[in-house]
């Protein structure tokens, strides 16, 4: 797996998601965006890629593409609509992509060209809790926001 963090113009959200896989189909990966501010950190990534490989390996997968998947699993949720929230949208945006296949050196040089460089990775703390539903009790025990993160994204097995 390999992430590409910068800032990406977006004017048309369909447009740039189908640039991004026509960038997978040509290397053999799953491409998938994400808003960065959804993104706790590379060990949040590193978790969905797995469970989704692995749902995939197993025929247990939700979705049809493996890109889909990993959102699904990254949002920790089983609904492609409400994952999506989690994904870029129109305008400039801080984003981070996840590369995971084949070729992924390549296919993370090809992203990275469809962004501006800048480093992005580590979301914002509110936006985090908002949508992970991570209330103010669960983070006063953990105080790790990065773990209950990763906890949400592994309860999506449990959920199937």
């Amino acid at each position: 797996m390999r992430v590409v963090e910068g800032v990406a113009s977006v004017d048309d959200v369909d447009a740039f998601v189908a640039t991004l896989g026509d960038v997978g189909d040509e290397h053999g990966c799953a491409v998938q965006a994400f808003d960065a501010d959804y993104v706790a950190d590379r060990a949040h990534l590193e978790s969905a890629v797995a469970h989704a490989n692995r749902a995939f390996e197993r025929g247990e997968n939700v979705a049809s593409d493996r890109a889909v998947e990993i959102l699904l699993y990254a949002a920790g949720r089983r609904q492609i609509r409400r994952a999506l929230a989690m994904g870029v949208d129109e305008g400039e945006h801080e984003v981070v992509v996840v590369v995971d296949g084949e070729n992924e050196a390549a296919a993370a040089s090809a992203v990275a060209d469809l962004l501006d460089e800048r480093a992005t990775l580590g979301g914002d703390p509110a936006a985090l809790r908002e949508f992970f539903d991570v209330s103010d009790d669960e983070y006063a025990v953990v105080d790790d926001l990065s773990g209950v993160v990763r906890e949400r994204v592994a309860l999506l097995d449990v959920e199937k």
